[in-house]
């Protein structure tokens, strides 16, 4: 006689079906990972893109900032700006000179080594 398929066990009529569920989920598993995949790069290029653009718009005016800078810096300009704001060179009547300090005598600054010396060996002992 031959078996009837009702009288087969749950596990052997679902095996079939829970293969091809697991298939079936692999392959569009796969399918969702390579499209993300290909979406980050495509993000990740406009990125590059985009930073290269920065970075050329960067050097550029960095070297308009440097070229300000070195006219800013030339004696002609800084001439030409002092002279716009009335600054120019010091009157002989302007200027203060002040005396230089006298140093101090050869005596005293041995007299003080003696002091200090003195305090250190007190301090000692």
């Amino acid at each position: 006689m031959t078996k009837n398929r009702k009288h087969q066990a749950a596990a052997i009529r679902f095996g079939p079906v829970i293969k091809v569920l697991l298939l079936c989920s692999l392959l569009c598993g796969s399918a969702v990972g390579f499209v993300w995949q290909k979406s980050q790069i495509y993000q990740l290029g406009k990125q590059i893109s985009y930073e290269k653009s920065r970075l050329a718009r960067l050097k550029v005016d960095n070297k308009n900032l440097t070229e300000q800078l070195s006219n800013l810096r030339s004696v002609v300009a800084l001439d030409q700006r002092a002279r716009s704001l009335g600054l120019g060179p010091a009157q002989p009547m302007q200027v203060v000179r002040l005396p230089e300090p006298a140093t101090a005598p050869a005596e005293i600054k041995s007299a003080t080594r003696q002091v200090a010396v003195r305090q250190t060996e007190a301090t000692t002992q």
